[in-house]
């Protein structure tokens, strides 16, 4: 029940922040706002202060703020003009559209700022497991050994086991053990192997052979460190982000990557169960991912009213109401068949269907 509720909090929090910044762009600009909803569908409760009627609606799976003049079968008394939306030049409507996805990203990066600060749980160097037949366990290492050093670079967490590896200018490294509070010195030799990174492409590297145990330790930075840090976060896990979608459009990625909501509050309860740093740390990933997913040049997402700004900006001329209405029934329906594709891998990985339909 708790995690539901962090998921419904982190999910209103997502939306809010989103329609905030089209909301207040469109303020900037002086454009008449006519409602600010979050959530789709029936208003459940609602108020109005000055000309803008607030709203939490039915269904939480997005919100929308609705601006004077979007709707293109809307009548606009003379003095409302402008005021309008429609009336704005182009570079006003991209201005505004840009701002809700580039709210979440700024979401993220503070997200990502206040985690750095207060801390946030990485491996220890503690090793957990020692694989058979591996270098480690030829040298001797063996559970329960805290890797101090190698080639006498001292070693904070687990990951910086295999950036010293892969650092090595020899084919031999030193590693300095901790053994029960005992210091030992050992020589291994690493092993290359291939494997394959996130997107599935092959790349090799150096191992010992050894796995991380399930302690963890607190890792905190400066409020000067943390900016950097916080941006470089911030810009990787966009450049991930939008590396993953081209990859699934190539098809170098398999679609059934693809996760909807069920897959979101799985991995938001798994994430709050070991603790709200783990659980924020997840909240700024799907804030960045719904930010540039909005940025697709699809209809009915920000991207497409981007891409029809930017088109009538180069071309001088609006594009037809005809041409829009079509491309915006497509985009809905591309939305919509995405949206059942997730929800239908999120069941799969539940209920397996494939057994079913295989006899597995």
């Amino acid at each position: 029940m708790i995690s539901f509720l962090y998921f419904l909090i982190a999910l209103a929090l997502l939306i809010l922040v989103h329609e905030f910044g089209h909301f207040l762009v469109a303020r900037l600009f002086n454009i008449k706002i006519l409602t600010f909803s979050i959530g789709f569908g029936k208003k459940l409760f609602r108020f109005t202060r000055g000309e803008t009627e607030y709203a939490i609606s039915a269904v939480p799976m997005g919100g929308y703020v609705k601006l004077l003049g979007e709707s293109p079968d809307e009548e606009i008394a003379e003095e409302d003009k402008p005021r309008s939306f429609s009336h704005q030049p182009p570079y006003v409507r991209i201005l505004i559209a840009v701002a809700g996805p580039l709210f979440n990203i700024l979401l993220a990066l503070f997200v990502f700022y206040f985690v750095s600060i207060i801390g946030y749980n990485v491996p220890s160097a503690k090793v957990g497991k020692v694989a058979e037949n591996t270098p480690a366990q030829a040298a001797g290492i063996k559970a329960g050994d805290i890797i101090a050093k190698i080639d006498g670079k001292e070693i904070k967490e687990f990951l910086d086991i295999a950036s010293s590896i892969d650092q090595a200018r020899g084919d031999t490294v030193e590693v300095t053990i901790d053994r029960a509070g005992t210091e030992v010195n050992l020589t291994v030799k690493p092993m290359s192997i291939e494997e394959k990174d996130i997107f599935g492409e092959p790349y090799k590297r150096k191992i010992l052979g050894i796995e991380r145990s399930d302690e963890v330790i607190k890792r905190r930075q400066s409020p000067g460190k943390a900016v950097g840090l916080s941006f470089y976060m911030t810009w990787e896990y966009s450049r991930i982000t939008v590396v993953g979608i081209v990859k699934i459009i190539q098809g170098s990625i398999s679609p059934k990557n693809i996760g909807g909501p069920v897959l979101i509050f799985q991995e938001a309860s798994k994430r709050a169960k070991k603790g709200i740093g783990d659980f924020v740390f997840f909240f700024a990933l799907i804030s960045i991912n719904l930010g540039i997913i909005n940025l697709l040049p699809i209809p009915v997402l920000d991207g497409g009213h981007i891409l029809f700004n930017a088109i009538e900006i180069v071309t001088r001329r609006k594009i037809s109401q005809k041409v829009q209405e079509v491309a915006q029934t497509v985009g809905l329906v591309i939305l919509l068949l995405i949206m059942v594709f997730a929800f239908y891998n999120d069941f799969d990985r539940i209920f397996d269907f494939g057994k079913y339909f295989h006899g597995k």
